[in-house]
């Protein structure tokens, strides 16, 4: 390897889905590949592979406007069961072993057990004494560990019991084996740093500078907020790790305080069916919208923008994009309080944080807002402030000159 190498190899836990149109992949993947190829002369990137029918975000890699010349996209078999990974084990590490050898920097995405190869990559590079990086976007771990309560089956959460403390254990080794651990958020750093020889908080969004709120949808959303129903919204997965049962008990109690509100959560899920039937219970079908999937960007963006707070009751340490997608669209974040949340509006206080899991006081901050429209326009403009920070170029420029100082 030259000193001229400028070659990035990372690892995403991003499926790719093999079609008649050539690979399939999430569309803010594929943004993602644009964007590291602007940092970098050539990328190589390691995806597993799926085949049968992909979700609908996922776009063909080849009209995806990634400079394909300079990006080249490796598939690896998934593998997460036992038997297939034993299978596939073997060949794997002799391609991973060669991939290494062709790149100067070296990052990747860990967050499983069994069938990981970023874990797999990250071990092989250590063997080979090279520098490399791990990211990470939440704590798998303690993910894995929720589902052993809240899992949908008994073999569910029989295998989340027996699984996630080896998780734990296998995601210390690897940070404290990499040279730099890349946490997505405050909460990722909170629970990983301490094991990292060399410690960063990163962001990984996908939100461009037109995606953020204009002056004159400010101004209007400023005007709407003063006055009328409070238009309340959340954007996400309706799964458990979500808090979607604690999200719909909020809404009922801010309606048997009698505020006039208006709420949609935007999103598909397991826990989609379970919200629907009790807003139906709750007689809510007039004050709480539950479309499910949307794929148009533009109408979720639109909903951010015009609601005037995004409340959220998540679970599980993690560092979800959705509170930076609020703040870059001027929307206050009103919810439980913890690392990543706090952190985003520590300059500027652009949102509320209640105790975790205190369902009433969520309930109670909400209705405060909702009779104090001054407070409530004044939240909007600190959020506004504290999103100013996030771009798509902009994080990925910093994380790719992270790479470049560590490694």
């Amino acid at each position: 390897m030259s000193d001229e190498n400028d070659t990035l190899l990372l690892y995403a836990p991003v499926p790719l889905y093999s079609s008649e149109n050539g690979y399939l992949l999430e569309d803010q993947a594929c943004n993602g590949l644009r964007l590291w190829a602007e940092n970098f002369s050539h990328v190589i990137v390691m995806f597993p592979v799926e085949h049968g029918v992909a979700p609908p975000s996922w776009i063909p890699l080849r009209t995806a406007q990634v400079d394909l010349s300079r990006v080249e996209v490796v598939s690896l078999p998934t593998a997460y069961r036992l038997d297939q990974f034993l299978r596939h084990q073997a060949a794997i590490r002799r391609q991973i072993r060669d991939l290494i050898d062709r790149a100067r920097y070296l990052s990747f995405s860990i967050g499983g057990l069994i069938g990981d190869w970023g874990a797999v990559a990250a071990m092989e590079a250590h063997r080979k004494k090279r520098r490399f990086a791990i990211w990470t976007d939440r704590v798998e771990s303690e993910v894995v560990r929720e589902q052993a309560h809240s899992g949908k089956t008994v073999k569910n959460r029989w295998v989340a019991a027996l699984t996630h403390r080896p998780m734990a254990m296998l995601e210390r080794a690897l940070i404290r084996r990499a040279t730099v651990g890349l946490f997505h958020g405050a909460e990722t750093y909170a629970a990983y740093a301490r094991y990292a020889e060399a410690a960063e908080i990163v962001h990984d969004i996908h939100l461009s500078e037109k995606d953020r709120i204009p002056a004159t949808a400010l101004a209007a959303k400023m005007e709407s907020a003063a006055q009328g129903p409070f238009r309340i919204c959340y954007v996400g997965r309706a799964d458990a790790m979500k808090g979607p049962n604690d999200w719909i008990q909020v809404m009922v109690e801010l309606n048997k305080s009698g505020v006039d509100f208006q709420a949609t959560w935007l999103g598909d899920g397991e826990a989609l069916p379970v919200m629907r039937a009790e807003v139906a219970r709750h007689g809510l079908g007039d004050r709480v919208e539950l479309p499910g999937f949307v794929r148009d960007r533009a109408v979720l963006l639109d909903t951010l923008r015009c609601s005037h707070v995004l409340v959220f009751c998540h679970k599980t340490p993690e560092s979800p994009r959705n509170l930076i997608e609020a703040l870059v669209s001027g929307t206050p974040i009103i919810g439980y309080d913890s690392p990543f949340p706090r952190d985003l509006i520590a300059s500027h206080g652009g949102g509320v944080l209640t105790d975790p899991n205190d369902i009433s006081a969520l309930a109670a901050a909400l209705e405060a807002l909702a009779h104090d429209r001054a407070r409530l326009c004044s939240l909007i403009d600190r959020a506004t402030l504290d999103g100013e920070p996030f771009n798509d170029v902009a994080v990925f420029k910093h994380r790719s000159e992270v790479i470049r100082a560590h490694l």
